[in-house]
């Protein structure tokens, strides 16, 4: 099958989006598939950086309002109708759409081309967090728009799940993201760079993840004041230096990656986890790979990857004080710790990229499918 991925975020972008994108057209790659990427051109300084098995077609784009590190893709230029066309696609997978992924919707519509909508980012509560003029209201009605002109929608977790369909979005599927559980790994635990994070053999608590307003890093104000506790945060984003004020007793790494991330999850005591918005939540499901018990929100996705009291705790969201008293409860249990970060490794250990990446080939199939029973053109 040819595969459009028209997606809203991709690299040098580090988030979730740009991530699970990457994996699928790896594995569409190599399952014999032909994958093109659109996605919203780099900064101009970062060109030139699309050395890559597969061909990515770059839009121009504009930052973002208040969040400069991220662009948006400018659907009105005929570079897109060019693109996602001469791709001549048999499915388009829309990934995260809003703004460029909208456009692309509209298009593939009119063309009679088979869609699934990969649901990822809460864009209504990233409006409530930045306090955006066209407000939530306005961000479901768009995200019911798109995600009601495809096939499929596909949730990443059963909280996401449920939210679309409590704002009228239909024909919806479950479809988890995978982890890299050779990379992640328990083994990769280092007792140097503990030495040098914790040099006074404390608790070492981390959390990994963009810094921005929804993620609520701040939170972890509390648990950085706790005695025999030290906290890391590695990432970066546009609130980088209002937590640094903030949190004067947290180490900020900046962004890790590759092999030095996961050395980083693997050497943590306990991973902590701070944004009430999270569809999924990869970044828990790497450190439950990486054998680390994991404290984190009652909301979202990660209701469905941390098992409460097995691989880990669930606070109510949006309280630094409940996750300070749940690492605290953890600091003096060390049975405690190892057992849950057994059970989190055996938890995620068949979740691999090649299963997931099936089941959304299986997706396709049935898109395409149905797109033939109602009469719309399905190439050989």
């Amino acid at each position: 099958m040819r595969i459009a991925i028209v997606t809203e975020s991709f690299p040098p972008d580090v988030n979730g989006v740009a991530h699970s994108v990457v994996r699928t057209a790896e594995h569409l790659l190599d399952r014999g598939h032909e994958p093109v990427v659109i996605a919203p051109a780099p900064s101009g300084g970062r060109q030139g950086i699309d050395r890559l098995p597969y061909p990515v077609v770059r839009i121009p784009s504009v930052p973002l309002p208040r969040y400069q590190g991220f662009r948006l893709g400018v659907p009105t230029n005929a570079r897109l109708a060019g693109a996602l066309l001469s791709a001549e696609p048999d499915v388009v997978h829309l990934a995260s759409p809003f703004v460029l992924g909208a456009r692309a919707a509209t298009l593939a519509s009119r063309n009679g081309l088979p869609m699934v909508a990969v649901y990822q980012t809460d864009v209504a509560a990233y409006a409530r967090a930045y306090r955006v003029s066209w407000g939530e209201a306005a961000a479901w009605r768009r995200i019911r728009e798109i995600h009601n002109s495809a096939q499929r929608t596909l949730a990443p977790s059963t909280r996401a799940a449920a939210d679309l369909i409590a704002n009228g979005v239909q024909r919806i599927w479950l479809w988890r993201r995978g982890v890299d559980a050779v990379r992640f790994d328990p083994a990769k635990r280092c007792a140097a760079l503990r030495d040098r994070l914790a040099p006074g053999g404390e608790l070492l608590v981390g959390y990994v993840g963009r810094l921005a307003p929804e993620k609520r890093v701040e939170l972890l104000a509390a648990t950085s004041r706790l005695p025999g506790v030290r906290v890391v945060v590695a990432g970066d984003g546009p609130s980088h230096r209002q937590l640094a004020r903030e949190l004067p007793g947290v180490t900020f790494l900046g962004v890790q990656q590759g092999e030095d991330l996961a050395r980083l999850y693997a050497s943590l005591d306990l991973f902590v986890h701070t944004g009430p918005h999270e569809t999924f939540g990869q970044t828990i499901q790497e450190a439950l790979a990486s054998g680390v018990p994991v404290v984190a929100p009652a909301s979202g996705g990660p209701v469905d990857l941390v098992d409460q009291g097995v691989t880990g705790l669930l606070v109510p969201p949006n309280d630094g004080d409940a996750l300070a008293a749940a690492v605290a409860e953890l600091t003096g249990d060390a049975d405690r710790r190892r057992a849950y970060g057994l059970a989190a490794r055996v938890a995620v250990s068949r979740r691999s990229w090649a299963a997931v990446g099936d089941e959304l080939i299986g997706h396709y199939r049935a898109v395409r499918a149905v797109a033939a029973t109602v009469g719309l053109p399905v190439a050989s």
